[in-house]
């Protein structure tokens, strides 16, 4: 057989395994054939991620936020995330047995829409577990207002939200910062009113002693006994990172002081909230209740990413009142990959691969994951962050792309290793192993 002939072959033979595949997890020359397979066949536990409930409760829910992305105003939306990602076509077929190609046109997503229809109508209360199921994730991490129908230990685990427990004085002043902020404080003075609520009270209390005697600490313990698994900050929407160490009584003082007075000294109100965010992360850890953080570029044109750089927590993983405290920088951290990594170090810090799995392809995902891993394997996280994005992307189709994405970039970070020779075969599978299940299940205590 001619050399030309034997190429031909070659081609056709890896176009048709690559078809054999096109709905499962894609053929990848850059992945060791034993390594795909063992990253294959282990169920996830799925560390950040935003599930909506089955249905009937399905078609009203608006818990899966505390700060819905939604209807923010237009912005730049990464590649990966736009409805004329390939990817899409092989989530909805897999899914809902609907083989459009993105992008589609109105006609097709209605009928994209009757296809997911068809599919909550035949799961019913299973539906969200039937998402698992299709995305090879044992357990998700449901970081939402409240859980619900379908969405229910022991698949799904609750990760509550506390930021607006750090705002108590009259928020309209940091709301009138941006658009985005405009539409987020009051969403947080309205979560605030409800765990008001939930503490027996009818207003904020006087002083700052009885503030987190009745409200703040009843709350995480609330919240505990009702199957939280960890808090949630989405404070790098609200303001920037970099909490200063204020003695309570300072923190007394300007709570009694400005509580109900309009606009409050914008210093003032940043150095309660400092006292509250130590306060709270110091319970968290009393409670074995994880600190999670978001820390990427956020959504919204007017998020603040310079004040996301992870590198304004370090003195709080420094302080050693907060050692018990164990933190999980959400999203990786892009663009400060390496920052973020080197905070790993510090005994209480992990991260996950949140986001990043649908922003960012593998192959370039997988070279700060290599790193990661070459340094601390014991600290990173899977995790998708599925999400109801858009029309074309729901939580669903984001948890099918990000599952993949994520195996594709452990297969080929591990691969290289193996091939450089840095690990062994079986400690591959070891690592693998740790992303995926192992090192959630240690963290949590599953």
């Amino acid at each position: 057989m001619s050399r030309s002939r034997r190429t031909l072959l070659a081609i056709l033979t890896l176009f048709l395994a690559a078809s054999s595949h096109a709905f499962t997890q894609p053929s990848n020359p850059s992945i060791d054939p034993t390594i795909a397979a063992q990253i294959a066949s282990i169920p996830a536990i799925d560390n950040h991620a935003h599930p909506m409930l089955s249905p009937p409760a399905y078609a009203t829910d608006r818990n899966f936020d505390a700060l819905p992305v939604d209807s923010m105003e237009p912005y730049t939306d990464p590649a990966g995330m736009r409805p004329n990602l390939p990817a899409l076509h092989d989530a909805w077929q897999a899914i809902f047995n609907f083989n459009g190609q993105p992008p589609l046109d109105s006609a097709g997503q209605a009928q994209l829409e009757a296809a997911r229809e068809k599919i909550r109508q035949q799961q019913a209360a299973n539906y969200s577990t039937y998402i698992l199921d299709k995305t090879n994730i044992a357990t998700m991490l449901a970081n939402r207002v409240s859980m619900g129908t379908g969405v229910q230990p022991p698949r799904f685990r609750w990760v509550p939200y506390v930021d607006a427990l750090l705002f108590p004085l009259d928020n309209s002043a940091l709301a009138d910062a941006t658009p985005d902020r405009k539409q987020f404080f009051p969403l947080e003075d309205k979560l605030r009113a409800q765990y008001l609520q939930q503490a027996g009270l009818k207003a904020l209390p006087p002083t700052l002693d009885a503030y987190l005697k009745q409200l703040v600490t009843p709350i995480l313990e609330q919240q505990k006994a009702n199957g939280a698994v960890a808090e949630k900050f989405e404070i790098a929407y609200l303001r920037s990172f970099g909490f200063d160490d204020v003695p309570q009584a300072e923190a007394a003082h300007i709570y009694a002081t400005l509580l109900h007075t309009p606009h409050p000294n914008e210093a003032q109100y940043k150095r309660l909230q400092d006292f509250l965010f130590r306060y709270i992360a110091t319970e968290c850890g009393r409670l074995n209740l994880p600190v999670h953080l978001h820390t990427t570029a956020g959504g919204g044109g007017y998020f603040s990413i310079a004040g996301d750089n992870p590198l304004l927590l370090e003195p709080l993983f420094n302080d050693p009142r907060l050692r018990k405290t164990n933190f999980v920088l959400l999203h990786g951290g892009w663009p400060f990959v390496h920052e973020i990594g080197a905070l790993l170090q510090k005994p209480n810090v992990y991260l996950d691969l949140s986001q990043q799995s649908l922003m960012i392809p593998p192959r370039t995902m997988s070279a700060w994951l290599r790193e990661w891993l070459e340094l601390y394997p014991e600290k990173i996280l899977y995790a998708t962050d599925a999400y109801p994005y858009s029309p074309s992307m729901g939580w669903e189709e984001a948890a099918y792309i990000a599952n993949r994405n994520i195996r594709q970039s452990l297969g080929i970070a591990l691969t290289g290793m193996l091939h450089d020779n840095e690990i062994s075969p079986t400690r591959a599978a070891e690592l693998a192993h740790m992303v995926l299940h192992k090192n959630a299940e240690s963290l949590y205590k599953f």
